[in-house]
């Protein structure tokens, strides 16, 4: 199974198309799906009203082995779904669709047929807590009452601390399941000395 530098070749886009008519892809997507479900219910507190959410862990393994294109109906169906069965009485906005959309992508863009590093796991989660910040308080402003730069600013702390232990625990994740998925056949093979490069 061939690693690209980088996604801006004609072939990475017909692997990650290709994606979609593997049945085996469609299967761990849907499985993915339900652990996002799953894990929205498991937060770890971090503080008086912190918690942190482990679904991007699933979002990014999802990413990781179906790729850009199957990540784009992954967001929709996980958004959409996990809202239908565990809202928590928050009104549907389309716009958290798209952002969780929009975070797979990015995933997929930085860990599908790529080499794994500690480089490529700290800049896909800047850029995806970043994109929160932005497009979260957006849609935040838009749905309730307050000003964006309200959302903007407690948006971006709440996401500023939640970095280093996002990026850990992804890195800690892809160290333990790449030679799994490797040996399976659902990702090139990685991780000779068994540990992530930078």
């Amino acid at each position: 199974m061939q690693i690209f530098k980088t996604p801006f070749s004609a072939a990475y886009w017909r692997a990650a198309a290709g994606e979609l008519k593997n049945y085996r892809t469609l299967v761990f997507s849907a499985l993915m799906v339900a652990a996002c479900i799953v894990l929205s219910h498991c937060k770890i507190p971090l503080g008086e009203n912190l918690s942190l959410s482990v679904t991007f862990l699933a979002r990014a393994l999802c990413a990781l082995v179906c790729g850009p294109v199957t990540a784009v109906l992954f967001g929709a169906a996980e958004d959409t779904l996990s809202f239908f069965l565990s809202s928590g009485g928050y009104p549907y906005f389309p716009g958290y669709m798209l952002t969780t959309i929009l975070g797979c992508v990015v995933y997929a863009l930085f860990f599908y047929r790529a080499k794994i590093t500690w480089r490529r796991i700290i800049l896909a989660k800047i850029i995806t807590n970043i994109q929160n910040v932005f497009l979260g308080s957006l849609w935040s402003a838009i749905l309730y009452s307050k000003g964006y730069l309200y959302y903007m600013t407690t948006s971006a702390v709440k996401n500023a601390l939640y970095l280093p232990l996002q990026i850990l625990m992804l890195g800690f994740l892809f160290q333990a399941l790449l030679p799994v998925l490797g040996k399976s056949g659902r990702l090139p093979q990685q991780l000779p000395d068994g540990r992530l490069g930078w």
